[in-house]
């Protein structure tokens, strides 16, 4: 397995990947209007391309020069400094295989190189890898309830202390 950064010549990889996992991911959970829309909004190459250039980091993961996963990731400095992780999934059929924990090991790596004391993330409430997130050492900061144009984000924020 291989984590890279990813470049705006990645842009069509994340894209083909955001659909790829989001429809498994989120339907039991979200509307097929929601998922519609969120891919559409936040993974067009249009809207990867922006995020990408105001300041988002993408990595990707490959496996035998496969792409199986990605995130996205920015750093906030301040009283409060965290590695705010934006993204992170991972194709189904790689779940289970340590790709995610690798991922999440790789962006703590990150902070740490940064001095970052924590990582951060939102999940959906109803997303079944909170469980994974609290298996690895993520705790429940608060939950909110995010206004998303017509939808509304209903999340956990999780934060994981890296020092």
């Amino acid at each position: 397995m291989e984590i890279v950064e990813a470049t705006d010549q990645d842009i069509p990889v994340i894209h083909e990947l955001a659909e790829k996992i989001w429809w498994p991911t989120y339907r039991p959970i979200l509307s097929e209007e929601q998922i519609s829309f969120m891919l559409k909004n936040m993974y067009s190459e249009n809207a990867l391309r922006d995020q990408m250039h105001g300041g988002i980091k993408f990595i990707l993961v490959k496996r035998e020069n496969d792409n199986v996963a990605f995130a996205g990731y920015s750093t906030e400095n301040g009283s409060d400094s965290v590695l705010k992780i934006h993204k992170i999934y991972v194709l189904p059929s790689e779940q289970g295989k340590g790709t995610g924990k690798n991922l999440i090991d790789f962006l703590t790596d990150v902070a740490k190189e940064l001095t970052i004391p924590r990582v951060e993330l939102n999940v959906n409430r109803a997303n079944p890898a909170l469980g994974f997130y609290e298996k690895i050492g993520f705790q429940i900061k608060e939950s909110v309830d995010i206004p998303y144009h017509q939808f509304v984000l209903n999340d956990y924020v999780m934060r994981k202390e890296v020092f």
